[in-house]
């Protein structure tokens, strides 16, 4: 969910339409000992989100019960992608924000240029440290969302069982119908590609170019069954549903909320991709220490349930699930049976330069648009 080029649609506008779907009510539990004596204040904090929907939902289900809870307003700011205003804010040693997401891709520059404070892990409770995996926990950034590319088909277009992983969706004979993939984001295509090929989730990373070359050879083979590449998040639902699609690549978020209302679809967990969104507290920021009570507070179990419920995307305490609702906890990518058949962007690799100076992100999406022009 990385911010793209102006043809695909925005960060914000793909959590809002998700946020708007998500209706199921959350209150938060009472005043505990642990929030008298861990995290209760005054003043504010400074929270930096993506606007409209997505900031109001999680404004009812996150900040307003933080500021029940603690006695500290939240003030939120938007941006579409906080990054840029991040990397301005701390080379002017001006930093108005307190909180704020950081992506996979924008986190490891700002995390080298010293932009985030390290994350008071002392403030949290029991049920956050076993629920949040240390993974998710960095020094100076924690989990605050993931999101993933996963297949999605039309339940009425193989009544008798539809595709279980990328190999199926390669299959034609077998799975024959109109087929949808992202023409802008070509990582998840290019992951795709080597599982549908053969190789197995924990060989994927990293993507040497060996392994680009293999994956762009299984790409010739399915290009022709693609009968549209879609260019917007909202575009494979909607096909889905106007029976212009059998089966497609989608976000999970865009695929959960047509699911919630009544969409004739089927979310496939094997081989999604799923990439990273970090809370961040950023250095220099006016209200440091109430942001930290923030941060402990957001992953809490029962909170972390309200903002995925709010959000429409989970943040990563597997805790949550028993808050959530029965029939949202099976749909998400943090529960245990989905989360196991997924396959995790590898950050590090993203953020990694080239010989050439160039970063395997830059680079892996050039090849991707040239094919692409073929």
């Amino acid at each position: 969910m990385t911010k793209q080029n102006s043809s695909r649609v925005s960060r914000r506008s793909l959590l809002q339409s998700m946020a708007a779907s998500v209706s199921v009510p959350f209150v938060a539990k009472p005043i505990t000992a642990w929030a008298e004596e861990k995290i209760a204040g005054t003043g504010e904090v400074i929270v930096c989100s993506y606007g409209g929907s997505f900031t109001e939902r999680v404004r009812q289900y996150v900040f307003e019960p933080y500021t029940k809870v603690t006695g500290i307003r939240v003030v939120d700011v938007t941006a579409d992608l906080a990054e840029p205003q991040i990397k301005a804010m701390s080379a002017a040693k001006r930093v108005d924000w307190d909180v704020a997401f950081a992506t996979m891709r924008g986190y490891p520059e700002l995390r080298e240029i010293g932009a985030f404070l390290p994350i008071d892990y002392s403030l949290w409770d029991e049920e956050a440290l076993k629920g949040v995996p240390e993974s998710a926990r960095h020094k100076d950034a924690v989990l605050a969302f993931q999101s993933a590319n996963m297949l999605v088909y039309d339940k009425r277009a193989f009544p008798t069982g539809g595709p279980k992983s990328w190999a199926d969706f390669w299959n034609v004979k077998e799975f024959p119908g109109p087929r949808g993939l992202d023409a802008t984001l070509g990582y998840a295509p290019i992951l795709y590609a080597l599982i549908a090929d053969g190789v197995a989730h924990k060989d994927v990373w990293p993507l040497t170019d060996a392994k680009i070359d293999r994956a762009f050879k299984k790409l010739d083979k399915i290009k022709p069954h693609i009968t549209k590449w879609w260019t917007a998040g909202g575009e494979p639902m909607q096909l889905l549903i106007n029976r212009e699609y059998a089966l497609t690549s989608s976000f999970d978020g865009r695929a959960l909320a047509a699911l919630r209302q009544g969409a004739p679809i089927r979310m496939v967990w094997d081989g999604a991709v799923v990439g990273d969104n970090y809370w961040t507290v950023l250095k220099g920021g006016p209200n440091s220490a109430n942001a930290q009570k923030f941060i402990a507070f957001v992953n809490r179990a029962d909170i972390a349930a309200g903002f995925t419920q709010g959000s429409g995307y989970p943040g990563p305490n597997t805790n949550q699930l028993k808050y959530l609702p029965a029939d949202l906890a099976p749909l998400i990518s943090i529960n245990p049976d989905n989360s196991a058949k997924t396959i995790r962007i590898d950050s590090d690799w993203v953020a990694g330069k080239r010989s050439d100076g160039k970063s395997n992100w830059n680079y892996l999406q050039d090849r991707w648009l040239a094919w692409r022009a073929q």
